[in-house]
């Protein structure tokens, strides 16, 4: 079999692994050798469902002694197989970046032998192309569950990320789907890592020269779909690996069919919406505060597909509401639908140089058509009876946001009160006629927002 069949067949069956992103390493080449992933970095390219295609994503082989119902590559499984050389990976690799195609490896594989001697091949790949080809490009390994601490220490050395895939969020999932892996085993190498990470972490700060341990951290992958298990249970397994493992990333992966695959699996994918909800909610988790407890409810254990989860938690705790911008904290201000992290930074920052008005957060591209029920400005009241109605999530879930259409739903008194007229000036509103107020304003906003252009 020649290397361009190897790769077709090893790049595709690679393509069901979510986690490559590359953000979070900076490794200088100094002028050295080829590849950089500061500054210019990785140049991310996605495919339409979000996956990153920048790198040389591949499996070192397909061949695989694990059983794992789910997965395309399970010894049971018929699919062709292939197994590249470890000269081969970096040859690709090279030769890839070369051409300009790629700008780092993603490289992961099928079990064989043992997970000890699959770990020494993928490290062996990241060892040739650091030390003997001088590539200093970004290189995301796949860490084997159960492989030994000194062979994750070598592979941590010279990869940027290292990822070790949950697969599913309980034991007894793995122990239905996947007979040879467990949540103990999945975790004790995260542990590892974890702590060796933290070890170089701190050998750094005392010597700079010392050697980095997988700079841009760890990750995983969930499956979702394969088994019964609910968004519940899996964003609390996210939760505690955040907290616990401090992982970088989870990944979710919506389950897809495979051929002739296990009768207990599902026979259609569930909804991408539901990967979309579950990445929308982990990133609640993780920037704005929330728990997992608070996201789902014990009699909606999945999370809304028609509503992203902040705006079904504002919906199901109206009392919480209305947020007055200009007076609450940022966490408070981080609850309100439609308000990002960053604008609640802006208008915490902001305020400080006058009272904000809708004018003001239309030019920070607040969603208004979202926030506008659930929050207090300078010119804004909303209507208790809108927030109190049963038609709200319907109000705000199919009023179109165009440009003027908030100045009529005002009027028609759907989102908002009148306010009197001696209310508060806005914070932009003296920039035109005084260009000066423009430089006490946070360097953080944008400069068109700065001098008032928008």
């Amino acid at each position: 079999m020649d290397i361009r069949e190897k790769l077709s067949i090893l790049a595709d069956a690679a393509k069901y692994d979510a986690s490559c992103a590359s953000s979070g390493a900076k490794r200088s080449n100094g002028g050295k050798g080829l590849g950089d992933t500061d500054g210019v970095g990785i140049c991310h390219s996605y495919t339409p469902d979000g996956r990153c295609v920048s790198l040389l994503k591949i499996l070192l082989t397909n061949y695989c002694i694990f059983d794992c119902t789910f997965c395309v590559n399970r010894i049971t499984s018929d699919t062709p197989r292939a197994r590249m050389t470890i000269r081969e990976v970096v040859w690709l690799t090279m030769e890839f970046y070369k051409r300009n195609y790629i700008e780092g490896l993603f490289l992961s594989s099928g079990i064989i032998q043992s997970p000890d001697y699959t770990m020494e091949q993928l490290s062996e790949v990241a060892r040739t192309l650091r030390e003997d080809e001088r590539f200093f490009g970004y290189i995301h390994l796949k860490a084997i569950p159960g492989a030994s601490p000194e062979l994750l220490a070598k592979a941590g050395r010279y990869a940027d990320r290292l990822s070790v895939n949950i697969e599913l969020p309980t034991d007894q999932d793995l122990k239905r789907f996947a007979p040879e892996k467990s949540l103990k085993t999945v975790e004790l190498t995260m542990s590892s890592i974890r702590e060796q990470y933290s070890e170089a972490k701190a050998e750094r700060r005392k010597l700079p020269a010392a050697p980095a341990f997988a700079p841009a951290g760890q990750s995983t992958q969930m499956i979702v779909g394969a088994s019964d298990a609910s968004d519940t249970i899996i964003l609390q397994k996210a939760s505690s690996l955040y907290s616990r493992q401090r992982l970088r990333r989870v990944y979710y992966s919506a389950f897809s069919p495979i051929p002739s695959g296990d009768g207990r699996l599902p026979l259609i994918s569930p909804p991408l919406a539901r990967e979309h909800r579950l990445y929308q909610a982990d990133w609640l988790l993780r920037f704005y505060g929330f728990t997992a407890a608070e996201l789902t409810t014990p009699s909606q254990p999945n999370l809304d597909l028609e509503a992203d989860p902040k705006l079904a938690w504002a919906l199901r705790n109206r009392d919480f509401f209305p947020i007055d911008i200009n007076k609450a904290c940022r966490e408070a201000i981080l609850r309100v639908p439609g308000i990002g992290a960053r604008n609640a930074g802006r208008i915490v920052q902001a305020r400080r140089f006058g009272v904000l008005k809708i004018a003001d957060l239309k030019r920070l591209k607040v969603a208004l058509r979202r926030s506008l029920p659930f929050m207090i400005a300078a010119d804004h009241r909303p209507d208790s009876l809108l927030l109190d109605s049963p038609h709200l999530r319907q109000q705000v879930l199919l009023t179109p946001e165009r440009p003027d259409s908030l100045a009529s739903q005002t009027a028609r008194g759907l989102f908002a009160q009148e306010v009197k007229p001696n209310a508060p000036v806005g914070l932009y509103d003296g920039l035109a006629s005084d260009p000066s107020s423009a430089a006490v304003l946070p360097l953080m906003l944008p400069q068109s927002v700065r001098t008032g252009e928008l």
